[in-house]
């Protein structure tokens, strides 16, 4: 009866000082909007997010076509007038123009260290120095000295080399390097399989690979499957002495400063590419079967930069933290456009990103702290996981701290919808969970699967930044759509490129037509200079997907969208990701996926649908910390995780909480999961389950979980 008063009382001192803060807060505006107003010209703003986008080209009874209404800025401008068509190009005109500027950043590692941790557990951290800079001449230079040097070791012009290494400075020398000598580069992502990796060494039949100390080793296997493999050039680590003993005899394995070095004296010549030459084969992680190299061209490249510079602000004093995969064409297009604008790109990895990663010491400043970037790319699953980091932080604070939060955020929202800023609980409070990425970031781009509405709103209201969603495929060089910085709604991917078009085209299968209400739908096409030549060495699946018309080539994303009255596209569904269900409803699983992945307890999921059942089930990773925190509440806080996620009572509890979150995402009764199972093992590209991309392989997982499926359906 006490607790139940003191609660009460609580609450109610809670609610009192809510109220009296609102009630400052009111007053505050009362006195400060007239300023504002004058300072801010909030109508400016609201204009711009519902300036028309794009506008209809072509309209027949199963399509509708759309161009941006934008013309190109100075830097595309600047672009056509140098004749900049090739990535090489790109390089050589930087060099010239921001010669002495900052190019390229790595960390100084000082030394490894024991850390005991306060469960008695000893851990190996990173004590780390600061950045070390190339100079965009000096980069440039390594560049060609390594082309040269690749080219005294054998490797001809236009023949495929792999680059099978983590995202470092190194990895955009080599790349250059080899775009100096004509030298198709095959990207291949560090986490990709053994099995996957042997299979785009061998289709491409490269002779040589460029990778990096710690994946070196996987080479002692990988090479009794990639016969024709004869010299492997290692990115050196800045502590640890490479083995080099043990690997196939007759194969050469040299560290990348010495090829850099054997160039330097060498008489060979550059060989410029030409725009349709072949610039990069890249592998796409392949959702389904094998991966599949798309083949990109200097000209695909070229194209989407010019786009990307017509829709996101650069400045030149802007710092860029790379740390995305470069073998994803996303991180690498973004890169390219800031070396093009003079940007300085500061390296970092997630395990040394911000202060708490898992391989900084204590005391010691992460990656972002130290260089304070300005802009960086993202994708979903990292701002997922940023979005829960707040929540949790959020909601461990005492009852007066949470409701304070959830005042100042939605008064923050509410005011960011009438177009103004809020300067004041910026810098008293928001300012302050900016300062986890250095405290100056102002523009993040998201891109490689679609963002929620709700982490694109938290994130950007809580870190205080422009978070632009882009959409684009491997096969579209990763150009289609960018949102307007300016634009204020969520959820949508925003209008053409400047250097594309975008086409709605009848999905009958699906009910998806250019006739629905309120807006067009469709599948959308995408066509123009940055959509690739084709798949390499897959000719039936290129005609399938790709087609010339008028000049211009197009490509089939399997992805269906809707083109709003501003001329934005939304990604509202896909192909593969529709299920049927008994009673004849339609369930998007992605769709419901990325509603459920912005739930606390979820840290991934694959819902799956029977066509002839009349629910869909579920497969969930419980989020650690979430699941013992739950645990507790059900009287369980002993059991193992393993024990927890076998649980019947923890597997109630969550398929509960699921259920709640499925309500405030509005989601369709039929649409949420009626059964889950909670899963063991976190879901990783080693296992097979998901891409390199993390994107969910459905077979795979299917396959792996089939007794799972079966009893859940059973129950």
């Amino acid at each position: 009866m006490f607790i139940e008063d003191d609660a009460q009382m609580d609450s109610f001192w809670v609610q009192s000082a809510i109220g009296a803060i609102k009630a400052i807060a009111f007053v505050y505006d009362i006195i400060t909007l007239p300023v504002y107003l004058v300072l801010q010209k909030p109508w400016k703003r609201r204009q711009d997010s519902r300036r028309v986008k794009a506008k209809i080209i072509k309209n027949d009874e199963h399509e509708l076509t759309y161009r941006t209404t934008d013309p190109p800025r100075d830097v595309h401008v600047k672009m056509l007038q140098e004749n900049i068509d090739t990535l090489e190009k790109v390089f050589n005109y930087v060099a010239k123009t921001h010669s002495n500027k900052r190019c390229l950043g790595t960390r100084q590692i000082l030394s490894e260290e024991d850390e005991v941790q306060p469960n008695g557990r000893v851990f190996k951290k990173y004590n780390m120095g600061d950045y070390k800079w190339r100079t965009f001449t000096e980069a440039e230079r390594q560049a060609a000295n390594f082309g040269r040097g690749l080219r005294e070791l054998g490797q001809k012009p236009r023949e495929n080399i792999v680059i099978f290494a983590e995202t470092r400075a190194e990895w955009m020398v080599a790349a250059h390097g080899c775009f100096k000598q004509a030298m198709p580069i095959v990207t291949v992502y560090a986490t990709l399989g053994d099995e996957g990796v042997a299979h785009c060494i061998s289709e491409t039949e490269v002779t040589t690979v460029i990778t990096s100390h710690d994946l070196l080793p996987k080479f002692k296997t990988l090479l009794a499957l990639c016969p024709k493999v004869n010299t492997i050039i290692y990115m050196e680590d800045q502590l640890h002495k490479t083995e080099t003993t043990g690997f196939k005899e007759g194969v050469k394995v040299l560290p990348f400063n010495q090829v850099v070095k054997i160039g330097q004296d060498s008489k060979f010549e550059s060989v410029p590419p030409k725009g349709d030459d072949i610039a990069i084969i890249m592998y796409t992680s392949g959702s389904t079967g094998t991966p599949k190299g798309v083949l990109l061209s200097h000209k695909n490249c070229i194209a989407t930069m010019k786009g990307f510079v017509d829709m996101v602000p650069i400045y030149p004093d802007d710092v860029l933290i790379g740390f995305l995969p470069l073998a994803h064409v996303f991180e690498l297009v973004a890169e390219s456009l800031c070396l093009m604008t003079g940007v300085s790109i500061g390296y970092s990895t997630p395990l040394t990103l911000i202060d708490t990663s898992s391989k900084i010491r204590r005391g010691c400043k992460g990656d972002a702290s130290v260089l304070k970037p300005t802009c960086m790319t993202s994708v979903p699953l990292i701002l997922d996981r940023i979005s829960k980091g707040i929540n949790d932080k959020v909601n461990s604070g005492s009852a007066f701290r949470k409701a304070l939060f959830k005042f100042l955020y939605q008064y923050k929202v509410k005011w960011i919808q009438r177009g103004y800023k809020t300067p004041l609980i910026d810098k008293l409070v928001f300012k302050k969970v900016a300062k986890l990425m250095g405290g100056r970031v102002r523009i993040i781009m998201s891109g490689g699967a679609p963002l929620s509405a709700d982490t694109h709103e938290q994130i950007k209201t809580c870190l205080c930044v422009d978070l632009i969603q882009g959409y684009g495929l491997t096969e579209t060089t990763s150009g289609a759509t960018v949102m307007h910085e300016r634009d204020m709604t969520y959820g949508r991917t925003g209008g053409p490129l400047t250097v594309c078009d975008i086409r709605l085209v009848n999905w009958e299968e699906g009910n998806y037509r250019i006739t629905n209400k309120p807006y067009p739908q469709g599948e959308v096409l995408i066509g123009g200079d940055c959509v690739s030549q084709g798949y390499y060495k897959l000719p039936g699946k290129t005609n399938e997907d790709f087609f010339e018309e008028d000049g211009k080539r197009w490509f089939k994303t399997g992805d269906i969208g809707e083109v709003q009255t501003d001329g934005v596209l939304k990604i509202i569904d896909r192909k593969k990701d529709l299920v049927k269900l008994q009673a004849g409803e339609y369930v998007s699983l992605g769709k419901v996926e990325s509603e459920l992945k912005t739930c606390g307890i979820v840290e991934n999921i694959c819902v799956y649908g029977d066509p002839t059942k009349q629910f869909t089930v579920a497969l969930v990773v419980p989020n650690l910390k979430h699941l013992e925190d739950l645990a507790e509440r059900h009287g369980l806080q002993n059991n193992t995780y393993e024990e927890l996620c076998s649980s019947p009572v923890m597997e109630k509890a969550i398929l509960k909480e699921i259920a709640d979150h499925s309500r405030k995402c509005k989601l369709q009764k039929f649409e949420v999961p009626a059964a889950i199972t909670l899963c063991k093992e976190v879901w990783s590209p080693d296992m097979g389950l998901v891409t390199a991309a993390f994107k969910l392989k459905r077979k795979d997982i299917q396959d792996r979980y089939q007794h799972d499926i079966n009893r859940m359906y059973a129950s």
